[in-house]
Order: structure tokens, then sequence, then C-alpha cells
């Protein structure tokens, strides 16, 4: 039997129709769409667009999961950036399926940890995994638009899914330049706390090279008259991270210290997430900009701020540290928690 999954976010929407396969523990792909959100007045004309019109030789899927992008009460969820209105009953009376479910779209990550193949991510602490008792805890943090934070325990094929808001923790600068930092960005975006996510996305890496940009010494820099282009065109501004990578790979000494600040605010939360939940089992790193700075990850300057722990970094050291760069994770993570619907229905 078939089975469908969804990664539907604020501005697209990514179906995939998949099938079990014998002595193979993941998903196949059979077909999939990507469909561009604000074309659409509603998710249903979506997925019955995919169902009817791009999947009518396949076979229909008997079981659904929807992996969204925004807050979900009672397998209801509603995108904010889209106003739709989603109902899980609802999807499934309509399009007939057997069982289907709403998951976070970041928590859902932790239903594809374990079905995952070696050229699905990459090992950059091998960690050990003897050394604690929470040999089934997880944790995994992603910087994309955002910054979403999920933890889980995986015992063989069982999943139990432990959603979190860690991404909006308290920002902790450690330097007299983070603390400016810290306070450039209240003044800019007039807000009395500054969030992880404001730093840690790609966003944020916009947002340090704005402040940086911003000093005496950048007023001649390339990317000083960009940021003027920026206040009328957000599409410019989803450039800006890419625009950064490359200036600092290129040897630009500004762009350089930007991405440093972030990389070091990344590796320090992660640290922190490891301590938190000491997830021996392994720690992944995820999102939209992990396989961009897979080089940076595996830098012994970055594993040294990630272990910078004082009293405790040996723990840190034990704990296994993965990078998934698999750029389609959050559907191969929907599909296989629909696959676990079909198995258990």
């Amino acid at each position: 039997m078939n089975f469908l999954a969804c990664d539907l976010g604020g501005t697209k929407v990514l179906l995939g129709i998949f099938e079990i396969v014998i002595n193979d523990n993941s998903p196949k792909l059979l077909f999939k769409k990507k469909y561009k959100s604000s074309n659409w007045d509603s998710f249903d004309l979506i997925l019955e667009d995919f169902l009817k019109n791009e999947c009518k030789n396949i076979a229909h899927p008997a079981t659904a999961c929807f992996a969204v992008a925004g807050p979900l009460s009672n397998n209801n969820a509603k995108i904010t950036n889209l106003s739709w209105d989603i109902s899980c009953n609802e999807l499934k009376k309509k399009f007939k399926f057997k069982s289907c479910e709403l998951v976070n779209d970041f928590a859902v990550q932790i239903y594809g940890i374990p079905f995952l193949k070696k050229s699905q991510y990459c090992n950059i602490q091998i960690g050990n995994q003897s050394a604690g008792s929470n040999k089934d805890m997880h944790a995994i943090v992603g910087a994309g638009t955002g910054l979403g934070i999920a933890r889980g325990i995986i015992s063989g094929s069982k999943v139990k899914v432990l959603a979190s808001e860690g991404g909006h923790v308290e920002y902790s600068p450690k330097s007299k330049l983070e603390w400016e930092l810290k306070n450039w960005l209240k003044n800019s975006l007039k807000v009395k706390r500054i969030s992880c996510e404001r730093i840690i996305s790609g966003n944020g890496l916009s947002r340090i090279a704005e402040w940086r940009l911003s000093k005496s010494d950048a007023k001649n820099h390339p990317l000083r008259g960009y940021l003027k282009e920026l206040k009328i065109s957000d599409n410019l501004r989803k450039e800006l991270p890419q625009k950064i990578c490359n200036l600092s790979n290129q040897g630009d000494a500004l762009m350089i210290q930007v991405e440093g600040i972030w990389l070091d605010a990344y590796a320090t939360l992660l640290g922190d997430v490891a301590l938190q939940e000491l997830c021996f089992g392994g720690l992944w790193i995820s999102g939209g900009t992990a396989p961009k700075h897979i080089k940076n990850f595996k830098s012994s300057l970055f594993m040294k701020q990630f272990s910078d722990k004082g009293r405790l970094k040996d723990i840190l050291k034990n704990i296994p540290v993965n990078v998934i760069l698999d750029e389609e994770f959050g559907l191969f993570s929907a599909a296989c928690r629909a696959k676990m619907l079909l198995q258990i229905g």
C-alpha cells in the first residue's frame, strides 16, 4: 500500500507518494511535486490537484502525515503566513485516508532519524554511546528561516517525539562585540529581548551582517549599498545569507567575522542543547543551512566551541554529532511517520 507525506511551509508545499519496499526500512519515493503556497487559496485545493491530477495513475495512499509550519491543537493547524486552517479529520474524510496526522514541521524530523541512510547525513563527532545512560535520547537542532529544536526517544522502531520551542531561549553574548550586537538588534527590531533564533538562522546571519555593515569602517563595503535595497525587497533579503557566505569564502574580512559570530553562537547553542538533553543517542544538525556549512561544522574551531562547557566538556565529547545533508529531510521524515501509521492501522 502507498502512503502520502507532506512538508507544508509558508512559502512552499512539498508532497510525495511513497511505498514500502521489502528488506528496506526506508520509504521509497514514487512521485513528488512542489507547489508555491501563495498561488493557491487553500491547502485542500493543492492536495486535490496532487492526488487527482498528478497521481491519477498511482494507487491512492492509505495513510498520510502532514508536517506543518504552524501551531497545532487537537490535530488542527493554522498556517499563519497563509491564513490557512487545516483540519486533520476533514482531510481524512474528504480524501478517504484510513488514518492521517498533523505534526510540527520540525518535530517530525525525529521520526526520520532511525531510517536515515549514510548518504543522507555526515558524522562530525563519533562520541561514545556507552558513556551515558540516555542511549535512546536524541536531539535535533536546525537553522533555516527560523531556528527549530526537537527531542525524541528512539528505541528500536518505537519513536516518541518531544516537541520544543528551545529556539526562542535568550541569546547570551560572550564578548563585548556580541553584547554590542545584541543591543543593536534590540534597537533595530524594537524589542526588549533577543532570542537565539534572532541570531542563529538565515535571517540572523543577515542581521549580523547589517549590524557589522552599519559601522564606520564598513562604509566602502560592496554590500553597504545592497542594504538600502533590502528595505523594499523581501526577495533580496532571502539572497543575502548566500552572498555573505560567498564573500566569506572569497576571503572578505568583514563577512568572515560575520560568519564567525554566527557559527560561534550556533556551536554554543548546540552544546547547551546537548548538555540539557544528554542525548547520547545523537545530536543532529538539520535545517536549510546545514549542507551549506558542512565544512565549518567539521572544523576543529566549531567543535571546540561546542564542547567549551568548563567542567562538563568531557560529557559533550562523548555525544555523537551528525549533520543532515538531505535537503528534503522534512518530507522524508513525514513519509517515515506515514509508514508507521500504515503499520499501526
